[in-house]
């Protein structure tokens, strides 16, 4: 279980005011909200980029908040993929794992296996220039899986992505995280995504977070958008 309990953080006013949830692991928890709302820095916080001023994080009992970012085995992905631009595919892919020793015949395996689940094989010589913000994204979503994190936390991650390809990342995700057991924390603003992507739900406003028992329950919400989303496509007569 992931359980965090009234996270505080302020710059020159406060961020985040008693930000409180639980998560069941293997779950994805899609938190939703306009840009400012605070949601990126929840997520820097639980990643230990960031330090509150007043709350717990537990994972399983354990206080991730007394470890260091490098300890807790959390991984943030950002809008951006932020690859090696020195490395090319396969050495990006294999980076975290190289850091933890894993042996060479190992780390060819697991490279080629994650690279054939998230669809970028072919690519494996290529350097980031050489790749589109699709198969850039595939990298480094490769790369955050492939040390088998205890958990993900996914800022806005497709974003800057087409139509076309960020419904196929998404996919990707549901995959991937469905066959590793992933615990994920997905933050976005489109409220199609966050359906998509959660197994629970939650708004942030004005560092606020608004927990929902279930999703239905938030579906029926008058104040989740929901409604205003199919009477737009009611209107246009779809």
């Amino acid at each position: 279980m992931i359980d965090v309990r009234d996270i505080a953080f302020a710059y020159d006013e406060p961020v985040l005011s008693g930000v409180t949830f639980q998560l069941p692991t293997g779950l994805t928890l899609s938190i939703l909200g306009h840009s400012g709302c605070g949601k990126t820095t929840l997520l820097r916080i639980l990643a230990g980029l960031e330090t509150a001023h007043q709350g717990s994080f537990r994972l399983e009992n354990q206080d991730l908040f007394a470890l260091t970012a490098k300890d807790r085995n959390v991984v943030y992905i950002s809008q951006e993929p932020l690859l090696f631009p020195h490395l090319n595919v396969f050495d990006n892919l294999a980076f975290g794992l190289r850091l933890r020793k894993v042996g060479e015949d190992e780390i060819q395996r697991l490279v080629r296996e994650i690279a054939l689940q998230t669809e970028i094989a072919e690519h494996l010589s290529k350097m980031p220039h050489q790749l589109s913000g699709g198969q850039k994204q595939r990298v480094s979503f490769g790369r955050a899986v492939i040390i088998r994190p205890r958990m993900l936390l996914l800022d806005e991650p497709f974003s800057s992505l087409d139509g076309h390809t960020r419904e196929g990342m998404q996919v990707l995700f549901k995959k991937i995280c469905h066959e590793y057991d992933i615990t994920a924390i997905f933050v976005t603003h489109d409220l199609k995504e966050a359906l998509k992507m959660a197994d629970r739900i939650a708004v942030m406003k004005d560092g606020r977070l608004k927990w929902y028992p279930d999703i239905a329950d938030f579906i029926k919400d008058p104040q989740s958008g929901v409604d205003k989303e199919k009477s737009f496509w009611t209107g246009l007569g779809l």
